[in-house]
């Protein structure tokens, strides 16, 4: 069988589960199966494709996964959030729409901090959704804000989607991954408030006031210990202190600390948390394991290789390629999640771009933030979702007003695609590039 029809197969049979409600993961296992089958006896297929995914997940880098869903869970529920949106909020209270822009300030803080973006929607969505209506913001608008700005957590490190890509790509340097996700990170948040500040401007939505010096100093106290888990983490890992997986476990210890000196979880919450933990981690785990079985299939049959070759060979334009590419990562990312995305479309995608000479830190960055959209986007939008569901509001109302944040993030991912300095410029100055 030549590599077009084992493709065919693969992702014929994989489309097919997806659309008939079949998890995921289980897809993709599978899908992986099945075309295996078709290469080699079926005994020989079953020990292959179980051998691939276990040791898909046999890393001590993906450790670092788990332990960073368990401390953004500890910080859901520790107080945390709290601490950052009142932080947030002196930094954004002088500007027109001041809950707007403290939501995405807040998303920007905690999502980096969680490495969720549906972590991040729902403990700052929760918290500014009562003030926002005291003060007579359209309920539409706070949830399309929280939602186009929720996401920005999944480039500022330390994020789990770099430490997914880095696993699935080679090696390819997690602190380098974490210094290239500031620039488009920052650059996204900054997006969003200027979209938010035209609209709020256009409503009046008022600004909150200023604070008193001691009561900004008070709550800048407050949210140093959170604000201090990045420079911590990021820092330790960056400078060599530490691994991302042991960065990860610095992370955890801090935030449990943490929690016990707020006194803000008691233990019945404290069995949640792992319960969701262990939850989480299981899936996700089971989604790089079944890929890992599905990147063996797709090399063994020469799958990658061929659609470089085809894609290549149809034009000779490095543009027209990766707009294609974008293309295809938009679309996939309107009914994948961001994980199993990069898992599935990483093997396919890196050796065109390497093809093309774009560095695969770079090529990172715009697989991630591409995968940002798609949270916000039906009809598989997780961030989409949670956040309707904390503002009560309908997807119906809700998607018309994200359409400028859409258009607003799309032009911000041609900018990172076509301008490498804005991914490579820091981990560049840093020395982090090969």
């Amino acid at each position: 069988m030549d590599a077009l029809t084992a493709a065919a197969v693969l992702f014929g049979a994989f489309f097919v589960l997806l659309f008939a409600g079949v998890p995921i993961s289980v897809s993709l296992g599978a899908a992986s199966l099945v075309t295996a089958l078709v290469f080699l006896p079926a005994g020989d297929s079953l020990y292959v494709i179980g051998q691939q995914m276990h040791v898909g997940i046999e890393s001590f880098s993906l450790l670092a996964i788990p332990l960073f869903v368990f401390a953004g869970n500890i910080m859901n529920n520790g107080g945390i959030a709290r601490r950052l949106v009142d932080f947030a909020l002196v930094l954004a209270g002088r500007v027109p729409g001041a809950l707007a822009h403290t939501n995405v300030l807040g998303n920007m803080l905690f999502g980096s901090l969680s490495g969720s973006a549906v972590a991040s929607a729902a403990a700052i969505g929760s918290t500014l959704h009562a003030r926002q209506e005291e003060e007579g913001y359209d309920p539409a608008f706070g949830a399309s804000v929280n939602i186009a700005s929720a996401s920005t957590g999944l480039l500022i490190p330390p994020t789990t989607a770099a430490i997914v890509y880095s696993s699935v790509a080679g090696g390819v340097s997690v602190s380098a991954l974490f210094m290239a996700g500031y620039v488009p990170g920052v650059l996204m948040g900054v997006v969003i408030m200027a979209i938010a500040y035209v609209f709020a401007r256009r409503q009046r939505y008022p600004k909150t006031g200023g604070v008193t010096p001691a009561e900004g100093l008070r709550v800048f106290l407050e949210a140093i210990p959170g604000l201090l888990l990045i420079v911590i983490v990021v820092g330790g890992i960056v400078f060599g202190v530490f691994t991302a997986t042991e960065g990860a476990g610095v992370a955890v210890l801090y935030t449990l600390v943490l929690s016990l000196v707020y006194r803000s979880m008691s233990w019945t919450a404290f069995k949640e948390v792992v319960t969701r933990t262990v939850v989480a981690t299981g899936v996700v785990m089971f989604l790089i394991g079944a890929s890992a079985g599905m990147s063996w299939v797709m090399s063994y049959a020469g799958i990658p290789a061929t659609i470089t070759d085809a894609l290549l060979s149809v034009t000779d334009s490095k543009v027209v390629v990766l707009l294609l590419m974008l293309l295809v990562l938009l679309v996939v990312g309107t009914f994948m999640d961001i994980t199993p995305a990069i898992l599935v479309f990483t093997p396919i995608f890196l050796p065109i771009a390497t093809e093309l000479g774009m560095d695969p830190v770079h090529f990172g960055m715009v697989l991630i933030l591409a995968m940002c959209l798609g949270t916000m986007t039906p009809p598989v939008g997780s961030v989409l979702f949670v956040a309707t569901g904390v503002s009560g509001v309908s997807i119906e109302r809700v998607v018309p007003r994200l359409m400028p944040y859409f258009l607003g993030v799309i032009l911000l991912l041609l900018a990172v695609t076509f301008i490498p300095a804005l991914s490579l410029g820091l981990p560049g100055m840093m020395g982090l590039l090969e």
